[in-house]
């Protein structure tokens, strides 16, 4: 075999990781809830890292680097939240809403899988928000001169200032991309097959500026607590106007209640055309 051939993924055929997919959703909606909630709050938190690590990646690019590579470096580092998800172990909203699958299968009650991502989307919620809070206690907003927080700000504020329409159609697509990562992980054969298909995926939804909950669960109250709580010395570093204040709870819920419809649709496509391409019962020929 060669160099080449032995280096790339190894995966499972569309049709075993649909099989995957239902095993492995069965089980989600059957986890126990002190479990489920753990799970969840580690989940939002490993996104929350990988948005920070993604901030610090955008800090001064602005100056130094076009947009395009810019996004491409954003979104390869901002893989390491779902990484971290799909590889360690946690139980991410977005990614759960695959378990449409189980439910067609009727391998999982519909009544389970909407308490499983209910309960999953307010623990994730948690953990984004608690590791958001210890970024900005840790001081990662001041990294760069307080370019990290600059970026912080103007990627916060320009999700809040989206219109549902367009907010709803960035979650569709985005949640496409990451339930395909999660897909194509559930049929990786090793913990590196899994890391190399999930990146791409993720580096494109990130790169095109696409609208994810989880992710803007951490990125937006981050940038919040810059906006409002960073002292003064922050505000001389960056150059901006203390003053300013774009980002609030109004536009924060809009675009959180915006992207979580267009994740659920997007996930929610994802799992009903593999199920129908690979699932569903075949009439019988005469």
């Amino acid at each position: 075999m060669s160099d080449t051939a032995s280096t790339a993924p190894d995966v499972h055929p569309p049709k075993k990781i649909a099989r995957q997919a239902t095993s492995k959703g069965e089980k989600k909606a059957g986890l126990d809830l002190p479990v489920l909630v753990a799970l969840g709050l580690l989940a939002g938190a490993y996104i929350a890292f990988g948005g920070l690590f993604a901030l610090v990646a955008l800090a001064g690019t602005s100056e130094a680097v076009p947009f395009g590579p810019a996004q491409v470096l954003a979104g390869v580092v901002f893989s390491l939240g779902l990484i971290l998800v799909l590889v360690g172990g946690a139980e991410l909203f977005t990614g759960n809403t695959l378990l449409v699958v189980a439910w067609a299968e009727g391998r999982a009650g519909f009544a389970p899988v909407l308490w499983a991502l209910a309960v999953a989307y307010v623990t994730n919620f948690l953990g984004s928000v608690a590791i958001a809070a210890l970024g900005f206690a840790a001081g990662v907003h001041l990294g760069g001169d307080g370019a990290v927080g600059v970026a912080a700000l103007n990627l916060a504020e320009r999700k809040v200032e989206l219109d549902f329409g367009t907010a709803l159609a960035s979650g569709i697509a985005a949640n496409m991309l990451v339930c395909l990562a999660v897909w194509l992980a559930f049929g990786a054969r090793s913990a590196a097959d899994k890391v190399l298909v999930i990146i791409p995926p993720i580096a494109a939804f990130v790169a095109m500026g696409l609208e994810h909950s989880v992710a803007n669960m951490s990125l937006i109250p981050f940038a919040w607590m810059v906006q409002d709580l960073a002292a003064p010395e922050f505000w001389v570093q960056a150059g901006l106007d203390p003053e300013r204040s774009v980002i609030g709870l109004g536009g924060f819920i809009a675009n959180l209640v915006a992207a979580t419809i267009g994740n659920v649709i997007g996930g929610g496509l994802v799992g009903a055309a593999y199920w129908f391409a690979y699932l569903r019962p075949k009439e019988e020929e005469g």
